[in-house]
């Protein structure tokens, strides 16, 4: 408990420092800097901020791996013991604002909460603490990074639970909800400006019909979010050049900035002004100004805003940058919720509360696209104090991500890790298990290995003495060749015909023997073993070198423990 609070103070300390000096620099640029031409300068700004975040991993960061967003704290708590590299703490804040505070279209959320998951990492090992309480102080890191960030704290904690731990059980919460609370605390101390001034009155159940249209309608949006995510992901993976990543998006993303400015940086600034009714300032400073009186204008302009805005995430997290999903799904929402209403009531001439949806709209596409319906609901009614919308919003959440996981199984943030078979979430905690465990930690070398050169009979005393039944066959190199069962060998030992005996070992060998890659998951490794009946099965490298055998007996004993570790 103690060091869950210590962890909400670092992680606020943390959060609120990147908010500061990130809102300094997008604050002057769009606010304090006044030019009737200001897009132009949009053009290069994106791109200056990538380059320069890609040249501090490069410089700074040469030997380290250094991994953006939320995924790569899920993927360690699976496959390496909730350890993230310390260099996290400090290397996330600085990368994002840098991408960010020159326009990156992304959010300051995940690198929060990367870094605050990093604090929770380092302290529990600081301390030895077990796997459990390490995934506890990553978790407890995380929720801080999002209370920090979004001054939520019951979001935060919820965001931990839902998201982040791929386990839950009561007594996590007490520990969640101080480190939430002390980083919310912290961050307001050292940067007190709210996210958003907004305040909702009540609404009218009149109209819960429309909310419910609009909950299928964001469902299907935050599906359309998160496959444009993927394809950016996937056009610029396969550019090998990091530098022509950043040519490449830089440029795309400064022009696209050029032409509608509510994509700079985070954009709450232009989600704000839309809950205070001011309708025209998307267009403002764009080159399209002049159109500000036309209502028609105001509309095509928001929907064009809202689809670049979700290109524009792609290309930032893609090319380069640093930043997270979660900030642009929460602007992409109040942007289709303020579409929907405000051309509701221009065609059937209604008169919805166009605030009211753009509220709700930042909790349906939360909740479609990280299939996190709670976080959701309470980071929209916290950030905006809108609790009167409590029952839109849990519709509107509820909806959203059951459409979206009915297309999508795997949320934004996980689909990639399970088809690589990096996390097998919440359906299989035993997979889960099995994959933290390395085979070099299971390996064992007490075979005896059999020189190819050489027959069974000049072996005879390895053989006979040898208290396993199989023996590996590798040759100079060390190169496994295969392996031979104690019958067979003992079969050539004891044959009445000389020249058996004489036989090498090496020309014994079958090919089609079954061995495995040191890389391989144990999952799949045991899936071979029962598929094949195998007790044991040899491991090599990726040169085919022998590396030793694992067994089920080895593999379970090392489970069991692990499991005693969580429990």
């Amino acid at each position: 408990m103690l060091l869950a609070m210590v962890v909400g103070i670092f992680g606020g300390i943390a959060a609120s420092l990147l908010k500061k000096l990130t809102h300094l620099v997008a604050n002057f640029l769009i606010n304090d800097f006044h030019w009737q031409y200001k897009y132009v300068l949009y053009f290069f700004l994106p791109l200056i901020g990538i380059f320069l975040t890609v040249s501090y991993v490069h410089v700074f960061l040469r030997k380290k791996i250094f991994r953006q967003g939320i995924p790569p704290l899920i993927e360690s708590i699976s496959h390496n013991r909730s350890k993230l590299d310390f260099h996290n703490i400090y290397s996330q804040i600085i990368t994002s604002a840098l991408t960010v505070g020159f326009g990156g279209s992304a959010g300051l959320e995940s690198p929060s909460v990367s870094s605050g998951g990093a604090v929770g990492s380092y302290i529990a090992r600081l301390f030895r603490l077990n796997y459990r309480e390490r995934t506890l102080l990553l978790a407890c890191g995380a929720a801080a990074g999002i209370s920090g960030a979004f001054g939520s704290p019951i979001a935060g904690m919820l965001f931990a639970i839902e998201v982040i731990l791929p386990s839950f059980s009561i007594p996590f919460i007490s520990p969640l909800l101080l480190a939430s609370a002390m980083s919310s605390v912290v961050s307001r101390m050292i940067y007190n400006k709210p996210l958003f001034a907004y305040h909702a009155d009540s609404w009218s159940g009149e109209g819960i019909l429309i909310y419910v249209l609009f909950g299928v309608i964001a469902g299907f949006y935050s599906v359309f979010y998160a496959h444009v995510f993927e394809k950016m992901h996937l056009f610029f993976s396969n550019l090998k050049n990091k530098y022509n990543k950043v040519w490449i998006g830089g440029l795309s993303l400064g022009l696209l900035i050029a032409v509608f400015p509510a994509l700079y940086g985070e954009g709450y600034i232009h989600i704000q002004k839309l809950l205070n009714q001011n309708y025209t300032s998307l267009l403002t400073d764009s080159l399209f100004s002049n159109y500000q009186q036309f209502t028609w204008a105001i509309i095509v302009f928001a929907i064009f805003s809202l689809v670049a805005k979700t290109y524009a995430c792609g290309i930032t997290l893609s090319c380069g940058g640093n930043g997270g999903m979660f900030g642009p799904s929460v602007v992409i929402g109040g942007l289709l919720g303020f579409i929907f209403a405000y051309t509701f009531n221009l065609i059937a001439g209604t008169h919805l509360n166009v605030t009211h949806f753009i509220v709700v709209g930042m909790a349906a596409s939360v909740s479609g696209a990280m299939h996190a319906p709670l976080t959701g609901v309470f980071l929209s009614a916290e950030i905006t104090g809108s609790y009167a919308l409590m029952i839109p919003l849990m519709m509107v959440a509820a909806l959203s991500f059951f459409i979206n996981k009915s297309i999508r199984k795997y949320s934004i943030y996980t689909k990639e890790l399970v088809e690589k078979g990096k996390v097998s979430l919440y359906e299989n905690h035993d997979l889960n298990a099995l994959n933290q465990i390395k085979l070099n930690t299971v390996l064992e070398h007490n075979f005896h290995v059999l020189d190819p050169n050489k027959s069974a009979l000049e072996q005879k005393d390895v053989i006979i003495h040898s208290e396993k039944s199989f023996f590996p066959v590798v040759d100079a190199d060390g190169i496994l060749l295969g392996v031979l069962s104690f019958e067979q060998l003992l079969e050539s030992i004891m044959s009445a015909n000389i020249t058996e005996q004489q036989d090498l070992v090496g020309s014994m060998v079958q090919t089609n023997d079954q061995m495995v890659n040191i890389d391989s998951s144990l999952s799949d490794v045991l899936q071979i073993m029962d598929k094949h009946n195998l007790s044991s099965i040899p491991v090599v490298n990726n040169l085919e070198q022998y590396e030793g055998f694992v067994s089920k007996d080895v593999a379970f004993n090392k489970y069991r423990k692990l499991l005693q570790q969580k429990i």
